[in-house]
């Protein structure tokens, strides 16, 4: 066999192994894609289930704080709007920004999450669900659930959450927010997958 014939061969042989090689990687991907959203979504979970986060999303008829998750102080119920009860609405003490003073957290729109968005004691993939299920979360579409929780100035009160009445610096929720934003973005294009 001449140069040019065994060149043929092997460029052949080549081209066999190269088919061969994309196709496992073509059925490794969805899974790899699938594990790498979850994971993802694990990072989104561990802001979402943060006492910054889970405070405003109650199970019950009141809102939490602290990172302890005790009742709020003054007692108060959600009312019938989730921002508290006529006469004593949420943005009677909560106002547009942290009122140092008093050390009372503020942020635009500063109410409790309807109960259909109550997310304590639900599991990484229940929560998941919830927050994608439009039934759940207000009706919002992938698009929307991405820009309120990379652009929506309440929640973003949690990455600065200013200081208690005793002075102390408040815990920010983990992971930094530009890190968070990311993190979102890249779970929404890899499909918005959630665990089991």
């Amino acid at each position: 066999m001449n140069n040019s014939g065994e060149l043929v061969l092997r460029f052949n042989a080549f081209l066999i192994a190269l088919a061969c090689v994309s196709s496992v990687f073509a059925q490794a991907s969805p899974q790899t894609a699938k594990s790498e959203g979850e994971a993802l979504y694990m990072d989104i979970h561990r802001v979402l289930t943060h006492p910054r986060c889970l405070n405003c999303h109650p199970k019950g008829d009141s809102p939490k704080q602290g990172i302890n998750r005790q009742i709020h102080l003054p007692p108060i119920t959600r009312g019938p709007k989730d921002h508290g009860p006529a006469g004593i609405q949420c943005a009677a003490c909560h106002q547009t920004t942290n009122y140092r003073v008093a050390g009372v957290p503020g942020a635009p729109g500063w109410h409790l999450a309807p109960r259909a968005q109550a997310w304590e004691d639900k599991t990484p993939g229940e929560l998941c669900r919830s927050i994608k299920n439009r039934r759940t979360n207000g009706n919002k579409s992938l698009a929307e659930i991405v820009k309120h929780l990379t652009e929506d100035e309440l929640v973003a009160w949690g990455w600065a959450p200013g200081k208690d009445n005793a002075g102390n610096e408040r815990e920010p929720v983990p992971i930094a927010k530009p890190e968070f934003n990311r993190i979102v973005h890249a779970w929404a294009k890899m499909g918005a997958v959630c665990p089991q």
